[in-house]
């Protein structure tokens, strides 16, 4: 189901393991590129360079030089976070251009990595982790 278009903004959201992130894109030409996530610049709340690497890529993967991008992102860890922010831009952009779906999906980015951690069992002390166990 493709995302409505408000006025400006394409909403979408991504996702990845427990971190949800909703993106609004806007087109904006001649303004550079713009990333606030939760109310901070992307470069404050990614501190490291390869995770704002990251966050750019689905747009440098289509050649965008003037956008507007407003994230929330909440759960999961900073890394589920990054790669949440990284799908929900690469799908806003296929809402807003449907031609982008192609180099989008070569770059592995609109795939939705459904990974997430296994849950405990009872009788083990982790996921499959068994307690130690000794023959005598």
């Amino acid at each position: 189901m493709p995302a409505k278009e408000n006025n400006k903004y394409t909403p979408t959201v991504g996702k990845r393991k427990c971190a949800v992130a909703r993106i609004r894109l806007m087109k904006e030409k001649g303004k550079g590129i713009k990333l606030t996530v939760n109310e901070k610049d992307y470069k404050e709340y990614f501190p490291y360079f390869e995770w704002q690497e990251m966050v750019l890529r689905p747009l440098k993967a289509v050649g965008y030089s003037d956008a507007i991008v407003s994230i929330k992102v909440y759960g999961g860890g900073p890394k589920g976070q990054v790669d949440a922010v990284a799908h929900g831009i690469a799908r806003a952009l296929v809402a807003q251009d449907e031609e982008l779906r192609t180099t989008l999906r070569k770059e592995g980015l609109l795939t939705r990595d459904s990974r997430i951690k296994e849950r405990k069992k009872p009788g083990l002390r982790k996921a499959r982790r068994a307690p130690q166990w000794s023959k005598r």
